[in-house]
């Protein structure tokens, strides 16, 4: 309990930004971004969330772990914000939420649908284009159009 309430979740940079520290315990193969969102919302998504990873809280804001790229085609709503790294604002953030699993992470389309439907925002991300589907988006499928 004593770590959950000691502020070891961040380490600060000269540019008032903080880049939140996961317990070591934990293992970040896949790399960590976060998502804030305003503290207003924070309870509702945690209690709400089916799997929880890391949560760090101020005043002000929460923020999940998300494995990196979990912005890749999505659109977060406002008020939320995405930040690549886990690099935040510095407001010295503490580790509230400690997983009770193994992974650090909070999975990031139950996060995002929760931040969505709080917001009042419908979620919206870019399609992906498949052979005779008649999608046009800006993401190309990584075989390309002419391969199999």
């Amino acid at each position: 309990m004593a770590t959950l309430l000691t502020p070891r979740g961040r380490r600060s940079t000269a540019t008032g930004s903080t880049r939140l520290i996961v317990p070591p315990a934990f293992s970040t193969r896949l790399g960590c971004d976060a998502v804030g969102v305003p503290a207003r919302y924070g309870f509702r998504i945690l209690s709400r969330l089916p799997a929880k990873g890391c949560v760090y809280a101020d005043t002000d804001w929460w923020w999940w772990l998300v494995p990196a790229g979990s912005d890749l085609d999505l659109i977060w709503p406002m008020p939320a914000c995405y930040a690549p790294g886990a690099e935040i604002p510095d407001r010295r953030p503490r580790l509230i939420h400690h997983p009770d699993g193994t992974s650090p992470y909070s999975p990031p389309i139950p996060l995002y649908l929760l931040t969505c439907q709080l917001t009042g925002i419908a979620p919206s991300w870019t399609a992906v284009r498949t052979p005779g589907d008649g999608v046009l988006s800006e993401h190309v499928h990584p075989t390309g159009p002419d391969r199999p």
